[in-house]
């Protein structure tokens, strides 16, 4: 009988002591995003359509993300998005529990040198992008008579029209009338985007550059009524188009030079990133994995593309998160690619040809 019982004794204690080292499902590890509050630092204001944008991931992630955290938003504006973006590099904790959801500028401000850079995009950890297809195309209002690329070559001092010296749209209204050589364009800024338009049917300018599927939404009747005659297309991504525009080239069929052709890459490579959602570097790899894979989860959730058109008023073009690493390590970046790039955004003379 003694043996028994301490038979017994023996074995509840072994019992009791494998309960603790034995993993098993009732003493599993909580998610570590459990309780937590994760925070998304903006690399703008509040209340712009960028803003809206992040707000459009926010209850998507907070659903993907194993243990469901809070996430909260804070905004820090300032040098074109650097600001946000050098925090994030240098300074925020690389514990997992801070994003940076950055500005179309943080890939390019990076790649051209622009001062106040102290991130390295090569070091950066990427999420992925709510909005990095587009495509720009090149419109002549129809009194102007150029309906072929003859005619179109043939008018000297055909007025571009642009917000801004440095913006998209001038930048790519430059390389337009750049590769399609046409004779002695001037370039007229000083307008708002809804106010371009105006200016072209008014006469004011004779031509723009102009996002293909802003074209489609709020200028239909530029197709239906055929007001206006489109000459070239810049895809982003090289191959994907709108079927409206199926039979308008392709701008690089012009070019006549490899450093041509590699403008137009960096073009579409600065494009292509859209608005990176970033984490700092040494962010521990299995945290790294969880927010990719909730962030693939977002983008590619039906509900989430109907949040992002409700809100910023567009559609969303994902970049998930190993196609946007792809985008900024294929990225020519030669120092003569990239000082030809800078004369099509600054406001010179354009290069001979």
């Amino acid at each position: 009988m003694k043996i028994e019982k301490a038979l017994l004794k023996i074995l509840t204690g072994a019992a009791l002591w494998s309960s603790f080292i034995l993993p098993g499902p009732a003493f599993s590890q909580a998610p570590f995003y459990e309780g937590k509050t994760l925070t998304i630092i903006q690399a703008r204001a509040a209340g712009g359509t960028g803003d809206l944008r992040v707000r459009a991931q926010v209850p998507f992630l907070r659903k993907y993300i194993p243990g469901n955290p809070t996430i909260t938003l804070e905004f820090m504006p300032g040098g074109g998005g650097r600001k946000a973006a050098n925090h994030i590099y240098r300074t925020a904790r690389p514990d997992g529990l801070t994003i940076g959801a950055m500005t179309p500028g943080f890939v390019p401000s990076a790649v051209l040198g622009d001062t106040g850079v102290l991130y390295d995009l090569d070091r950066t950890i990427y999420l992925g992008s709510p909005d990095g297809g587009a495509q720009w195309i090149f419109a002549t209002r129809n009194s102007v008579g150029a309906d072929s690329l003859a005619k179109l070559r043939s008018i000297a001092g055909l007025r571009v029209g642009a917000q801004a010296v440095g913006h998209p749209i001038y930048l790519t209204g430059r390389l337009f009338a750049y590769l399609l050589d046409l004779k002695d364009p001037r370039f007229i800024t000083g307008y708002t985007t809804q106010e371009l338009d105006i200016a072209l049917l008014r006469d004011e300018v004779d031509a723009r550059s102009n996002l293909a599927e802003t074209v489609i939404h709020r200028s239909p009747e530029w197709i239906e009524k055929k007001l206006v005659d489109f000459h070239a297309l810049i895809e982003v991504p090289k191959g994907n188009r709108p079927s409206q525009f199926a039979q308008v080239p392709e701008l690089e069929a012009f070019a006549k030079t490899d450093r041509e052709r590699k403008v137009l890459a960096l073009l579409r490579g600065f494009r292509a990133t859209g608005s990176p959602n970033i984490l700092p570097p040494g962010t521990p790899k299995e945290r790294v994995q969880i927010l990719q894979e909730a962030m693939r989860k977002t983008l590619r959730d039906p509900e989430f593309h109907k949040e992002f058109k409700k809100l910023a008023g567009d559609d969303a073009t994902p970049v998930m998160p190993e196609a946007l690493d792809k985008a900024i390590k294929d990225m020519p970046r030669e120092a003569e690619v990239i000082e030809f790039f800078k004369k099509f955004s600054s406001g010179d003379t354009l290069p001979a040809r």
